[in-house]
């Protein structure tokens, strides 16, 4: 019995890389969509890219580009992991903070 996925191609005969790329650049798409959907609501012009959906670097890439090319400002995590280590690096942040009692929580 063969195995799923073996063949390097999905039951249509599109090769795994291009189902990927495809996908990719729909949710690309769809955050650049929802950015517009708010400045034009809003007419905030800034975006912060943060969680763990930022590892992934082609999304990343493409939707930095994309919103810059549409005018946005966008911020993204450059020396702290844009997911759980990010967030633990801010919990310990914080405990050190109360533990000092420097009263800023």
């Amino acid at each position: 019995m063969e195995e799923c996925g073996s063949t390097g191609h999905s039951p249509g005969g599109v090769a795994p890389g291009t189902i990927a790329r495809r996908f990719h650049d729909t949710v690309a798409a769809m955050v650049v969509e929802a950015a517009l959907k708010v400045r034009a609501a809003t007419g905030l012009d800034r975006v912060a890219l943060s969680g763990g959906t930022w590892h992934n670097r082609y999304l990343l890439g493409v939707v930095v580009c994309l919103l810059r090319q549409k005018g946005f400002t966008v911020f993204y995590h450059r020396q702290v992991p844009p997911g759980d280590g990010g967030l633990a690096l801010g919990q310990a942040v914080i405990g050190h903070i109360k533990k000092k009692g420097t009263g800023y929580f």
